[in-house]
């Protein structure tokens, strides 16, 4: 048991998504589910998701997944308070995203108990648009951030102390990863056998334009010229992907791009292991998750000095970092990244899941043991 903390904790959270869900966002969440329900003093978390999809897969030990909270704000919210209406009351109420802490504040308040908000990437990086959003923001007894550029934009326009705030980078769960050959079915699907593989994995997006792909494609032309062989793989699927596609064709490097479409999480690694350079010149990322699983697989990994990627590759120690604005330091990283072994970074094991999960007991225990007057 943790130094002050008592058995028997119980925990809500407010979600947008984990199980059942896609993206970033819920993948961390099913983290932060999975550490907190690994906690020998915690008794059960209740999370209510806004967001899931059938089937859910293979839940925690001591947690209720409870999906009466889909169909809209109002059933939310009835979920929420059925929860709190029952017995046993909650030791802390976790904010899973900043869009739901009107209701996690209501909700913290009436289960007197401590909160915490976590804060992701751009949707926190400016004053948010929805007035009780704004007016709620600063109410959290703590915060966690997924990078420290995320939490310096939070704070520009809400305002925390020191002490009530923690970074909580995304975890990797390394055993799912690794070192492996190119799969030779997805080689001949995707027309990659004998050629150099660039690849940027993410959701294309129109509001998600920030990635880097339009960085990349820009840089495509001056890279073929040196490297004939070379291919750009963009990995998922989006309302930006016709954009996209038209762009390489204007470019006259559509046989030079590839489109992969949906890519399901179980074929992820194989994916990563087809490319010989992962690159993602992103301005928007709170952190980028991605990149550690292409470092997981050993491929050098290249990210921007202009948002959280650059704290994903540990500020280059991991990889190398551009200037998502610099065509030229694109091209001169991708060029020297070809020439980089395989090989899976020393210090990656930072962001392993069991250093998120203590990362992650440690502030939660500290959060209910002051408001506790521990």
């Amino acid at each position: 048991m943790m130094p002050g903390a008592a058995k028997g904790l119980r925990i809500l959270v407010l979600l947008t998504d984990a199980y059942g869900g896609h993206g970033g966002i819920a993948a961390y969440n099913r983290d932060v589910l999975g550490a907190l329900c690994a906690d020998p003093d915690v008794a059960e978390v209740v999370a209510l998701p806004r967001l899931a999809a059938l089937p859910l897969g293979p839940l925690p030990a001591k947690l209720t997944f409870d999906l009466a909270a889909l169909g809209g704000g109002p059933r939310y919210l009835s979920a929420v308070v059925k929860h709190l209406s029952a017995r046993g009351g909650f030791d802390l109420v976790y904010c899973a995203h900043l869009n739901l802490i009107p209701v996690a504040r209501l909700a913290a308040a009436i289960a007197r108990a401590p909160m915490i908000l976590a804060v992701y990437g751009i949707d926190a990086w400016e004053p948010h648009p929805r007035l009780m959003v704004r007016k709620t923001a600063g109410s959290a007894d703590h915060v966690l951030s997924i990078s420290q550029v995320t939490l310096d934009r939070f704070r520009g326009w809400q305002s925390y102390p020191d002490a009530s705030c923690s970074l909580m980078p995304n975890a990797i769960h390394l055993e799912q990863f690794g070192i492996g050959p190119k799969n030779a079915d997805l080689l001949a699907q995707y027309g990659l056998a004998g050629r150099k593989v660039l690849m940027t994995f993410g959701r294309l997006a129109g509001s998600e334009r920030y990635k880097g792909f339009d960085a990349v494609l820009d840089a495509m032309p001056e890279l073929v010229r040196e490297m004939p062989d070379i291919v750009y793989v963009i990995a998922g699927d989006g309302s930006d992907r016709e954009r996209l596609e038209q762009k390489a064709r204007d470019m006259g490097m559509a046989g030079h791009v590839v489109f992969t479409g949906m890519v399901d999480e179980a074929d992820k690694a194989e994916l990563y292991r087809l490319a010989d350079v992962y690159v993602m010149p992103s301005q928007g990322e709170g952190f980028g998750f991605v990149l550690l699983e292409a470092m997981a697989c050993g491929v050098p990994t290249i990210a921007s000095t202009a948002d959280g990627g650059r704290e994903a590759l540990r500020n280059g120690l991991l990889g190398l970092l551009v200037d998502p604005e610099n065509p030229i330091e694109i091209i001169d990283a991708v060029r020297a990244s070809f020439d980089r072994p395989r090989g899976i970074p020393e210090g990656l094991e930072y962001f392993s899941f069991p250093q998120f999960s203590r990362r992650l007991r440690t502030v939660v225990h500290a959060v209910i043991d002051r408001a506790r007057g521990g």
